[in-house]
């Protein structure tokens, strides 16, 4: 348990930069002998607590777009839902493979461009495309959380930066209002079904919330250039879990 909490704390400090922290606590529930489902519902309540506070530190800091967040968050819930529905039917491995060979791209994009996400020029999007573009995203990224999930945040953070040119402060307060919205979708579909073990779920929701507050203040601070080589880190762990997941298939 004690390796547990403080893995917890580590993925909610990740979560709150930079998205992924799901790539820490899942394997983390699973570590200490859980279920895979039951993992995955105390995963989603104790990341769903700490994706709200870091939420709520962002907008009182006027570090997000509420409206934009907000219409996203719609999209997400509904979309989180049916992507939750779908994996029970798609092969999912096949959904990972594309994403081993698209993540490197990502980070190669992330890296070059040294002035992606350092300035935010959303205000230049007329605003019923820039209303259309906030759902649209709430719903890809909602039905990628309910369909997989892991590294959600940092996707939804990239899509706000690169199609309504966002800075990555901002970005990343809008995604937390999208990923509490999936978050919410998935914690009740698993309280429905009974696959949260509350004894657990509740004091690992403490650590990811601390965690998520205190990564969320690093950076509101600091800003992209906090933000930027946290979300390479949560891109190359993400690439690599994948990867090796691939490679333990065909052994």
């Amino acid at each position: 348990m004690v390796i547990l909490f403080s893995l917890l704390f580590f993925a909610g400090l990740v979560d709150s930069v930079a998205g992924g922290g799901g790539i820490i606590s899942l394997p983390a529930y699973m570590f200490i002998g859980l279920p895979a489902h039951v993992a995955m519902g105390c995963n989603k309540f104790s990341a769903s607590m700490g994706t709200l506070l870091a939420m709520a530190r962002f907008w009182k800091n006027r570090a997000l777009d509420l409206k934009m967040g907000a219409i996203s968050a719609c999209g997400s819930f509904i979309a989180a839902y049916i992507g939750s529905s779908v994996a029970l039917i798609i092969d999912e491995d096949l959904l990972k493979k594309i994403f081993v060979i698209v993540l490197p791209f990502v980070a190669v994009i992330i890296l070059n461009k040294r002035q992606f996400g350092d300035e935010n020029f959303a205000y230049l999007i007329e605003e019923k495309k820039a209303y259309l573009l906030a759902l649209l995203i709430g719903l890809l990224i909602g039905f990628y959380d309910g369909l997989i999930g892991p590294g959600t945040g940092t996707f939804a953070i990239i899509a706000y930066c690169a199609i309504m040119r966002y800075d990555l402060k901002t970005a990343s307060g809008n995604a937390k209002v999208l990923n509490t919205a999936s978050g919410l979708a998935s914690v009740i579909r698993f309280i429905i079904s009974g696959k949260i073990v509350y004894a657990i779920a509740i004091p690992a929701a403490f650590f990811s919330i601390t965690g998520s507050y205190i990564g969320a203040g690093l950076a509101i601070r600091k800003g992209s250039r906090f933000i930027k080589p946290m979300m390479i880190l949560v891109i190359t762990l993400l690439f690599s879990k994948m990867l090796f997941q691939d490679i333990l298939h065909i052994i």
